[in-house]
């Protein structure tokens, strides 16, 4: 097969990771994930965010995928990393996972966000996108894991296989957007689901509290279930400091950014995506590139960042070294210390 169209084919196959089989979703007029009043991000089947776009067309996405650029990816990449996190820390140390996948742990308590251990993010068990490089911590050296964060319902971020494999081993507290409990236990019906809305916020106990933030990005797990379950970022305030995880979200006017700032003030700790942003008209409003990912870190006021969301699944267009790269370019043109903000490898340690 010619290497243009095996291009083509990995590239629809990142496209379903993305929940992408719901760029071309049928009208429906039920949400069979969520049946709760219509609000200012909710028209009673579909959640939006007010001012930002929301679908692209089949033709918007034929564009793309028939356009090239599609970078080549070595079928390996592994980090110079792996870690076995401590038990338990009282101040503040975050590991890169792999992808979206990190360890937050922070007031002595662990904290996995968008866990992510199956070998591929996709739908499909023998098609999408496969890791190029192993978890950064073995799931055997995973300390007791108290809370979970997801962000939304993309499979590079919510894996229900791991999730299971959480909930049979410590029983951890699982937070996610509204609807996504639905998700999740039509996989295991006996996985336990908090669900919030933005703005809603739960108590992790020892002065941990964590709030569901709006993110300018989208959700979909099939083929005409698009934006049927929320997404969003979240704030972890704690009396180690305040921590900003994106998840998956465009830049936008920034406001998002900014308003965290506003509310909850400069956090100790940033985590953004820097990865899976070419091409840009297509991804821009979904996906920050690494400058983008630099003028959000202003916006927050952030102490220190680090990106994630780059250099283990293939889902768009850029080069896998082509994240960090860029976001050193970018630091530099905003003459910030590269030291401020770092791209991580699974396995990689932040500590302040």
């Amino acid at each position: 097969m010619h290497r243009r169209n095996l291009g083509i084919l990995a590239s629809a196959a990142a496209v379903l990771t993305m929940g992408g089989v719901g760029y071309a979703a049928v009208a429906r007029r039920r949400n069979p994930y969520y049946d709760g009043p219509v609000s200012d991000h909710f028209d009673g089947v579909r959640f939006f965010r007010p001012g930002m776009p929301t679908d692209r067309g089949p033709m918007e996405l034929l564009r793309w995928q028939l356009g090239g650029g599609r970078a080549d990816w070595p079928s390996a990449y592994p980090s110079p990393f792996q870690d076995r996190p401590p038990q338990r820390v009282e101040g503040l140390r975050l590991t890169l996972v792999g992808h979206a996948t990190v360890l937050l742990q922070i007031g002595a308590r662990n904290i996995l966000v968008d866990p992510v251990w199956s070998e591929r993010a996709s739908p499909l068990r023998l098609a999408g996108p496969r890791r190029v490089n192993p978890p950064g911590i073995d799931f055997a050296d995973l300390p007791p894991i108290d809370a979970v964060l997801i962000t939304h319902n993309h499979y590079d971020h919510l894996d229900t296989a791991t999730l299971s494999r959480l909930w049979a081993g410590s029983r951890p507290r699982i937070l996610a957007p509204l609807g996504n409990d639905v998700v999740i236990q039509a996989h295991d019906e006996d996985v336990e689901v908090q669900t919030l809305d933005w703005g809603q916020s739960a108590d992790l106990g020892s002065g941990l509290t964590v709030h569901l933030e709006p993110a300018n990005h989208w959700s979909a797990r099939g083929v005409n279930d698009r934006r049927m379950a929320l997404w969003g970022s979240y704030v972890v305030a704690s009396p180690a400091g305040t921590v900003y995880l994106a998840g998956d979200t465009g830049y936008g006017d920034g406001d998002i950014f900014r308003s965290v700032r506003e509310r909850f003030g400069p956090p100790r700790l940033a985590v953004l995506p820097i990865g899976a942003y070419e091409p840009r008209w297509f991804m821009g409003a979904q996906h920050m590139n690494p400058a983008d990912a630099v003028q959000a870190l202003a916006d927050l006021g952030a102490e220190s960042a680090v990106g994630v969301h780059w250099g283990t699944f293939q889902l768009t267009n850029e080069a896998i070294e082509q994240p960090p790269q860029d976001l050193a370019l970018a630091l530099e043109a905003a003459a910030i210390d590269p030291g401020r903000f770092r791209a991580l490898r699974p396995g990689e340690v932040w500590e302040p």
